[in-house]
């Protein structure tokens, strides 16, 4: 542009009077049908002439297009159609109709739970899309301080100096064991019952192994033999293969698997709390993010293993 340092950028209704001109034949008609003064529309066209540095119009009996103006005609329509779509977007994102939610969320919520909510979410906001993380309570805390994700749906995390922390549910926790296994036939079983006990367990990261190993060793069930196995959706089939046993979430194993059995343990307490994990009150945020959580909270809030 030739003027473009000093002047503002187009404007978008400079462009829409200008094909208005173009398809009604003169600047009279086109003041009628935009609703414009004269006068306005001929103030446009000398803008758009001076922000674009050339001549469009050749003004006399006739209105015609010069050469410049034939191409800028040509490619007009083009750019209005965007800005009509982009206009359309925005409205759809401040209605929270439209827009990207990245969530993160731990297991086995984003396996058992999950899905059953977003099917719903997504058929009433079809325009909306979901960016799904899966994690542990660490990696989501990072990912979320990072911006990379929105929210997260995890354990209570170890601290709350950058993050607020919304309980929701308790995942309830239980022994899988082989039905062939001596503890099956025990009237109950405690914590300290898995003394010496080959015990399928997640990763050092995992909260569930980090609850439970704490749990062990205040209630006496240690030392333990170990076999860590990194998926725990995988956990409930190592047992049923006779590798061990293994403390689960209930949801991961209801109904258990051919030739396993899923008892509680009597001290072994609550089971995980988990809840939404959200930047500090006040950060921005999306009306569809904000629907999004309504629903959690509906729909997990006191939900039980």
């Amino acid at each position: 542009m030739t003027n473009g340092e000093e002047g503002d950028a187009m404007d978008i209704r400079t462009i829409k009077t200008f094909q208005t001109i173009i398809k009604l034949g003169s600047f009279q008609r086109a003041a009628e049908e935009l609703q414009y003064g004269q006068s306005t529309v001929t103030m446009h066209i000398q803008k758009l002439e001076s922000d674009l540095g050339v001549k469009l119009l050749e003004r006399g009996k006739k209105l015609s297009l010069t050469e410049a103006g034939r191409l800028f005609h040509q490619n007009a329509d083009l750019l209005l159609k965007d800005y009509d779509w982009l206009q359309a977007s925005m409205d759809e994102l401040v209605k929270g109709e439209a827009g990207l939610i990245r969530l993160g969320v731990m297991e086995p919520t984003a396996s058992y739970r999950l899905p059953e909510l977003l099917g719903p979410f997504l058929r009433h906001h079809p325009k909306v899309k979901i960016s799904i993380h899966i994690g542990n309570t660490t990696v989501l805390g990072t990912m979320l301080h990072e911006g990379s994700i929105d929210m997260a749906i995890c354990s209570t995390p170890a601290s709350g100096l950058e993050h607020t922390f919304e309980p929701l549910f308790v995942e309830q926790l239980a022994l899988l064991l082989p039905e062939a296994h001596p503890l099956a036939e025990k009237p109950t079983i405690y914590l300290r019952d898995l003394q010496h006990e080959q015990l399928l367990i997640t990763n050092t990261l995992c909260p569930y192994r980090q609850k439970l190993e704490s749990a062990l060793l205040e209630h006496g069930g240690s030392p333990y033999a170990a076999m860590e196995i990194g998926n725990m959706a995988a956990l409930k089939y190592y047992v049923q293969a006779d590798f061990g046993i293994a403390v689960v979430p209930v949801i991961t194993a209801t109904p258990s698997p051919p030739g396993t059995i899923l008892r509680p343990i009597a001290d072994l307490g609550d089971g995980l709390m988990t809840g939404l994990l959200r930047k500090p009150a006040g950060s921005p945020v999306s009306l569809a993010t904000e629907k999004l959580v309504a629903i959690f909270r509906e729909r997990l809030r006191g939900a039980a293993g």
